[in-house]
């Protein structure tokens, strides 16, 4: 039987990352596009190119019964200017080629009329301009759909992950190559929070595509992953596992007031700005349609993904190694 090939767009990164070792786990043939392809082909089917010419993406398209658009602007500069012209390139090879498209979705969609149980349905009604154009793609997803395209959206909280960098686990609540020996929670005390660690996350999704065929054309999903009940859970694992390792870890309060500070000049510490009302009031994602095509969710037992988490941030000393 000949294998299945997906195209990964955003393979470099995180989630495009994980989703391809993932597939590749699965039985999957994996291709993906990159203006400078690694070194280390890991497997991966790599072809020179760029997500926001629709030419290129529909060259590596081809033959693909799935695209991963898991793909940011490079830098993540230029949110407004690159996104949606990305995703409408993905639609045009999806509609060329007759792929399913698979978009990692997001909480930013929500305002918090929909809180604090927000199934698929709920209206999106965001207060922060990413969210906006998030809503905007999942618009133009649906669209495609009703054009007669498939589409599967499965919407997580905050990844983190040992290889995922660019997310508030590794850039907020500890910091890479650094020991946590503090452990910045941006959390208001008490709301609670929702967390997702990615090969959880990228393993459902692959799970999802298999049963692609008795699926909606515009399916969405809600994984559920961690739901920190305080919102200090995270904070306090990470200090458990740190301990485990030697490390005396204190919790303390992230700088809001810095990033308060510097918004007006600088254009992520605005956006991190308009994003605060996610942390200062519960939101947690209704995943009962997930389990009813599932059954359950994959879930690493969570002190088990801190730790491996930690360790792939190198923020923990690497396990030494054993010999028979």
């Amino acid at each position: 039987m000949e294998q299945e090939l997906a195209l990964v767009l955003g393979a470099s990164g995180g989630i495009g990352g994980e989703v391809a070792r993932q597939l590749q786990r699965a039985g999957w043939r994996v291709r993906a596009l990159s203006r400078r392809p690694p070194q280390d082909a890991q497997g991966i089917e790599w072809l020179q190119g760029d997500a926001l010419v629709g030419t290129d993406v529909a060259r590596a398209a081809r033959g693909c019964a799935v695209i991963v658009h898991a793909v940011n602007p490079p830098g993540y500069r230029n949110w407004a200017g690159q996104v949606v012209p990305m995703l409408r390139n993905t639609i045009a090879a999806a509609e060329k080629h007759g792929a399913l498209v698979r978009l990692p979705g997001t909480v930013y969609n929500y305002g918090p009329d929909a809180f604090p149980l927000v199934p698929e349905d709920a209206p999106q009604r965001p207060l922060t301009r990413k969210g906006a154009l998030r809503v905007q793609m999942e618009e133009e997803l649906a669209a495609h759909a009703a054009r007669g395209g498939r589409v599967l959206i499965v919407r997580a909280g905050d990844f983190f992950g040992p290889q995922a960098g660019n997310n508030w686990f590794a850039q907020g609540l500890v910091k890479p190559g650094r020991a946590p020996a503090a452990i910045a929670n941006p959390g208001l005390a008490g709301a609670g929070h929702q967390w997702a660690y990615l090969p959880d996350v990228a393993a459902t999704m692959v799970a999802l595509l298999a049963r692609r065929t008795s699926l909606a054309p515009f399916a969405r999903f809600h994984f559920e992953g961690y739901w920190d009940e305080d919102g200090e859970g995270l904070a306090r694992a990470i200090r458990q596992v740190a301990a485990k390792h030697g490390i005396q870890a204190r919790i303390t309060r992230f700088p809001w007031w810095l990033v308060r500070l510097m918004a007006p000049f600088h254009t992520t510490m605005r956006e991190l700005l308009e994003m605060r009302y996610l942390w200062r009031e519960p939101l947690r994602l209704d995943n009962a349609r997930l389990l009813a095509v599932l059954g359950a969710e994959p879930r690493t037992p969570l002190l088990e993904a801190v730790e491996q988490t930690l360790l792939g941030q190198g923020c923990l000393p690497a396990p030494a190694l054993t010999f028979a």
